[in-house]
């Protein structure tokens, strides 16, 4: 069953992509103490992800901060080296990147995808959430192929 509105973010290792190198967290304490626009990918330098996803929190990001988010935060079933890579291509450093490396995240949440048929595995879904001290406030899933509902402006107009 996946993630709803009011439950908790479970607690699973993620990597922290950071200049320095990868950095592993725990869910459970990186979402606590803070109001967090997190959105979700398929994968790192996919089309719909490069183009048009990442760049719309990129382009947001001043008025989701102003609007009470404390930080954006992108993941995806991708390592951290990959996150980092993407973070740093797509100009997005102000954009935290958490790495889902085995999905585990993804699995927990309840919001993975099979993408076998493109050679990818198991991926997580397309979405984005509004996490406050680590309760999920807002959720938004895309249906399969979509890209509009977790796009950064639907979020900033639930804010």
């Amino acid at each position: 069953m996946a993630i709803q509105v009011g439950d908790h973010i479970p607690d699973v290792q993620l990597t922290l992509a950071t200049p320095e190198g990868p950095v592993p967290v725990k869910s459970g304490d990186y979402f606590a103490g803070k109001r967090v626009a997190l959105f979700a990918v398929p994968g790192a330098y996919t089309p719909t992800c490069s183009a048009r996803h990442l760049p719309s929190y990129v382009e947001k990001a001043a008025e989701l901060k102003g609007k009470g988010i404390d930080e954006i935060v992108g993941t995806s079933v991708n390592d951290a080296f990959v996150m980092g890579a993407w973070n740093r291509d797509q100009g997005s450093e102000e954009i935290t990147m958490l790495a889902d490396g085995n999905g585990d995240f993804a699995e927990a949440l309840g919001l993975t995808m099979d993408a076998s048929k493109f050679g990818m595995g198991k991926r997580s879904q397309r979405y984005s959430a509004i996490i406050n001290d680590g309760v999920v406030e807002q959720l938004n899933v895309e249906a399969p192929g979509e890209y509009s509902a977790s796009s950064a402006e639907t979020m900033l107009g639930q804010l």
